[in-house]
């Protein structure tokens, strides 16, 4: 499809789509554009899971970028407004958590083994699998940030010493697949209490999920954006030292 649609665009000769295309607000432009066409998708067809704008909007973007020839280096520097964005993005996500402080403090104890279980299980899982198949402790490391905001994987990545670009990319893919088939797992597990569906889907697609969660209500974003930031915290000071078996 790739080489076919290169074709059909060469025919037009350097065309205004070809120097459109290497602007250098193409990029931001067409995230843009995709991310609002796929919310208004989304919301007309009743928010399926499997539309989740965050994942229609990355596919649509890659593909647009393969016919076009546009690399991803070029992609990424037409888009650094963005990257700029995401922390205080991240943040204005835990203005939530002030609703729900309260009901965290009554549950602490809960909220705290919850916390400390679904981590646990979770590295272990990522660490038990990869060695499993037989990947490297370089591998390894990169994916143990995963579970974390972007902005805070980013950073952890570095301090492990970590592949921080690929590090970035399992972290959005986590979030994404969390945040499309995760409350599809919680309806089929008959998990109703908004509590809980906010802090699974927090604590395993951190930001990305905690925006899937607000659409539900207010208490579900809230536990969420709590689980995200609780989560954070605990694994900026989990993985250093779990990283030091891997170096």
């Amino acid at each position: 499809m790739s080489a076919l649609s290169h074709a059909s665009i060469q025919t037009l000769g350097p065309t205004l789509i070809d120097t459109l295309s290497h602007t250098p607000g193409f990029g931001l432009a067409l995230t843009l554009a995709a991310y609002l066409a796929a919310s208004q998708l989304h919301h007309r067809l009743g928010r399926p899971a499997l539309l989740s704008p965050v994942l229609v909007t990355m596919i649509a973007v890659s593909v647009v970028l393969d016919v076009l020839g546009i690399s991803y280096q070029e992609y990424l520097s037409s888009v650094s407004i963005l990257a700029l964005l995401l922390g205080p993005a991240t943040v204005a996500l835990a203005l939530p958590l002030l609703h729900s402080a309260p009901a965290l403090l009554s549950d602490r104890l809960a909220v705290a083994v919850t916390l400390l279980l679904t981590g646990a299980v979770s590295l272990a899982i990522t660490v038990a699998a990869l060695t499993a198949f037989g990947a490297d402790d370089a591998l390894v490391l990169t994916t143990l940030p995963r579970s974390v905001t972007t902005p805070v994987a980013l950073t952890l990545g570095e301090s492990i010493g970590a592949n921080t670009t690929l590090a970035v990319v399992l972290t959005l893919i986590s979030g994404i697949l969390g945040a499309t088939i995760g409350p599809w797992l919680l309806d089929r597990a008959h998990v109703s209490d908004p509590r809980a569906r906010g802090f699974a889907l927090g604590v395993t697609s951190h930001g990305i999920g905690t925006s899937r969660a607000l659409t539900e209500s207010t208490v579900t974003g809230g536990w969420s954006s709590a689980a995200m930031v609780l989560n954070a915290l605990t694994m900026t000071v989990a993985l250093p030292l779990l990283a030091r078996a891997f170096h």
